[in-house]
């Protein structure tokens, strides 16, 4: 299949052949959610902690004898009963990080491409190459292009000015196209790509 390709200015420049391998897969809704997911997952610390009642400082004495008091038996002010006592079943550190095989990766980010080149979703530039680093520059010339919602930025991690550019603007995320995943293409309404970036993301998807 074609894709049209468009320079900064808006305008047509050339059309170039994509294989309909990566292009034109199957919408995979379950393997697109997977994919998602585990990005998701990835990105949480699991750094969170409780306290279980034999890690609580405290004094081992029991606090009063068994019988006699008319209050309830208590053995330990760490009981999980009492205000700053232990936690019973509380979350400890562990990896939240979900097994995707490389296989299931690709098809999805296949599968999220297509579906956003369908939707007109996805725009290839033939250069990204800016004349200023300004974040209004920048504004500008995605509203030239139809771009004014939240766009993935796709090229090479050398591209300073377009870093520097997008970086003040939440709308905007740039990233490498080795560094491209489902979460993000899915995440924004557009997504520009480089021609040259395209290439190199396609000999990734090829593989």
């Amino acid at each position: 299949m074609k894709i049209k390709v468009k320079n900064l200015q808006g305008d047509e420049v050339r059309e170039i052949e994509v294989a309909d391998a990566i292009f034109d897969y199957p919408y995979k809704e379950h393997l697109i959610h997977t994919a998602v997911r585990a990005v998701r997952a990835a990105q949480r610390a699991g750094t969170h902690s409780t306290k279980g009642r034999g890690e609580i400082r405290a004094s081992g004495k029991k606090p009063w004898r068994q019988k006699g008091t008319g209050r309830a038996r208590v053995g330990s002010v760490a009981s999980p009963l009492w205000r700053s006592g232990g936690t019973v079943h509380g979350p400890k550190p562990r990896s939240y990080e979900m097994k995707v095989s490389v296989r299931e990766k690709k098809n999805a980010l296949k599968s999220a491409l297509s579906r956003k080149l369908a939707d007109d979703g996805l725009v290839v530039l033939d250069s990204f190459e800016l004349e200023s680093h300004k974040t209004q520059a920048l504004a500008g010339t995605l509203s030239g292009l139809g771009i004014d919602r939240k766009a993935l930025l796709v090229d090479s991690r050398e591209n300073a000015n377009l870093e520097r550019a997008a970086r003040n603007n939440p709308k905007l995320k740039t990233v490498d196209a080795l560094g491209v995943n489902v979460y993000d293409v899915v995440g924004r309404d557009h997504v520009l790509v480089s021609e040259s970036a395209l290439e190199r993301l396609v000999e990734v998807l090829s593989k």
